[in-house]
């Protein structure tokens, strides 16, 4: 199946295309668009963010590149061989992804980030091809409630069948979803995620995905 991301003026929703060309003003030099994912369609393993982050992926145009809650993401994928080279938080600095693939529930950047159900609505039919243009997928790591619920929805099981909990694994069909704890430093910050709580999740997925 042919896979491609929204276009660079996605008009599907109201509040965020208001919120883009407003920054686009403001941040001329900024990407300002959806984010398109990042890494190979033939991993087997896909991360499932919540939407860019300001300063990050809308400001670098590649998912968690260029704030906190990237620093510890690709730390984590290359000590676990998801990554190779080195992150420079800039999407030229030649890190690749080996086996895996990061996308976002929701593809533009949301005030406060906060995207409405709605928006996540919208959003959902590119997470949907996402999904059916990756042929080896085995395992989908949800970041957060708002992913993992987006997550769900996209494979058609009943979020009260596989609630969110941090190192939850939940079969579905022929994947399986793993939730983690957002890694933003709020929630590391406050400690309800640590680095060695997140690198669990990691070892987990990678004992999982060396099986097959």
């Amino acid at each position: 199946m042919t896979w491609s991301d929204p276009g660079r003026d996605c008009p599907l929703c109201p509040r965020l295309v208001a919120f883009r060309q407003d920054l686009r003003s403001r941040e001329p030099d900024w990407h300002n668009a959806p984010v398109p994912s990042f890494g190979p369609l033939d991993a087997r393993l896909l991360i499932v963010g919540l939407a860019p982050g300001m300063k990050g992926a809308n400001r670098t145009g590649r998912p968690f590149t260029g704030d906190f809650a990237g620093d510890l993401l690709y730390r984590t994928l290359l000590d676990h061989g998801f990554a190779a080279g080195a992150y420079g938080r800039a999407p030229d600095d030649g890190l690749r992804l080996t086996d895996a693939r990061i996308a976002n529930a929701v593809r533009c950047l949301p005030p406060q980030n906060k995207p409405t159900p709605a928006e996540a609505n919208a959003c959902r039919p590119f997470l949907e091809q996402e999904l059916a243009a990756m042929p080896n997928l085995r395992i989908i790591l949800a970041l957060g409630r708002v992913s993992h619920d987006a997550v769900l929805r996209t494979l058609g099981v009943r979020l009260a069948a596989a609630p969110f909990a941090h190192g939850a694994l939940h079969a579905a069909d022929s994947v399986m979803v793993a939730d983690s704890y957002h890694c933003s430093r709020y929630n590391t910050n406050t400690g309800r995620l640590t680095v060695a709580m997140f690198d669990a999740v990691f070892a987990e997925i990678r004992r999982r995905i060396d099986q097959h």
